[in-house]
């Protein structure tokens, strides 16, 4: 086995025990205390490599957080000033490159510095909705339960592109979608972090014209589907008459949606209720990580009719 193929193994390994590598980074001085040099981080699966700053052509009206493209491997890729967008000022240049692939695209941002790799629990991770001026889904706690830990943000990219270039970050705009009707009393439960995300789902259930619950992170989905069991018990119900299809995110704080699926289905109360992992993290190796936990599908973001037909298809199984 490759050098490479072992680091992927090991680091879908990492996923199947909730854990996660996030690449730390600096972006310069923050903009509210000019002596602090906040760290940033990243899911290491979003990064398809770093490099030294390489030369870059300025485009021609293009944003002023686009610094423009690199011409990287053949492949022109366009660079974004990541310090300017979250408004803090270098000290030290930009001097490193993180080319990124999620959501179906590729880009490059330019940081400060690069710092080190650390593995995490997903539990160690806490949901900073409503704050970072909505450029973070979370906080991580680097050293895990100590005390004085030391703390990153973890930056929304999807947000971040969608601020800077909104042609990059878009569902695909329907065709006359059909609808989908489920059994009466149904839903369909819903867990991202990501308020684009989320923006994004909602439209394509509205499309579909069925009712949904939407959740932040999977321990919320979680304990609103252990909730919705107790309503559908009381009623003398199945919760399969409350809950058609549960669809979840990967990356989330608190509890990732690795390990909602799991226990979804090594739970005897809901293990036939079908689950579509909907992922910015694309890739083999993330498909073959959702089979070994059950997952009825996984799909890419975003496009809306990919999205429908799937839930259509588990629905129809």
């Amino acid at each position: 086995m490759s050098k490479e193929m072992r680091e992927i193994d090991e680091r879908t390994n990492l996923a199947a025990n909730s854990m996660f590598e996030l690449l730390l980074f600096r972006l310069g001085e923050a903009a509210n205390s000019a002596d602090r040099r906040e760290l940033f981080g990243i899911n290491v699966f979003k990064v398809r490599e770093i490099l030294v700053m390489p030369e870059i052509t300025a485009m021609v009206n293009s944003p002023p957080e686009v610094m423009g493209v690199a011409n990287i491997r053949g492949q022109m890729i366009t660079v974004i000033n990541l310090p300017m967008v979250v408004g803090c000022k270098p000290t030290k240049g930009l001097g490193i490159l993180l080319v990124t692939e999620f959501a179906r695209t590729t880009q490059a941002f330019a940081v400060e510095e690069v710092n080190e790799i650390v593995r995490l629990e997903w539990k160690h991770v806490l949901s900073a909705e409503n704050s970072g001026g909505g450029l973070v889904t979370s906080i991580a706690r680097l050293d895990g339960a100590a005390e004085d830990t030391r703390l990153a943000q973890v930056l929304d990219v999807e947000q971040i592109l969608r601020n800077v270039m909104p042609q990059e970050v878009k569902s695909e705009e329907s065709k006359g979608i059909p609808k989908l009707r489920l059994e009466p009393g149904q839903i369909i439960l819903a867990a991202d972090d990501s308020a684009v995300a989320r923006m994004m789902i909602e439209k394509g259930f509205k499309s579909m014209d069925v009712p949904y619950v939407m959740t932040k992170t999977g321990k919320e989905a979680w304990e609103r589907l252990q909730a919705m069991h107790a309503t559908a018990t009381a009623e003398g119900k199945s919760i399969k008459d409350k809950v058609a299809l549960v669809l979840t995110d990967l990356e989330m704080p608190e509890m990732d949606g690795f390990t909602l699926t799991r226990n979804i289905k090594q739970d005897g109360r809901f293990n036939q209720i079908p689950v579509i992992i909907h992922s910015s993290l694309t890739g083999s190796t993330n498909e073959g990580h959702v089979k070994s936990v059950g997952a009825d599908a996984y799909i890419a973001k975003f496009v809306e009719e990919e999205l429908a037909a799937t839930i259509r298809d588990v629905l129809h199984r």
